[in-house]
């Protein structure tokens, strides 16, 4: 299963409440960090979450069992291994 970690901090929860309305993603919590994970593909459309380009370009935490295909000011999008 790949995951995205995201610090659970207010300029952070646009990413998180987004990525709970795909229904192939789960956003559960380890930690202080929003854990996004899924079988498939997970992308995060920039613009649709709210964050600003600074914010989002230091949102990921971390990666698991995937890889970062895109990360730019359009969409996140990391693929599983």
């Amino acid at each position: 299963m790949t995951a995205l970690y995201v610090l659970d901090v207010p300029e952070n929860t646009g990413i998180a409440k987004l990525a709970s309305r795909d229904t192939t993603v789960t956003v559960g919590r380890i930690g202080p960090y929003f854990a996004i994970t899924s079988d498939a593909t997970i992308v995060i459309d920039r613009e649709a979450s709210g964050c600003r380009h600074a914010v989002w370009y230091s949102a990921v935490a971390g990666v698991g069992d995937g890889e970062i295909v895109q990360h730019d000011k359009i969409a996140l999008r990391i693929e599983p291994r």
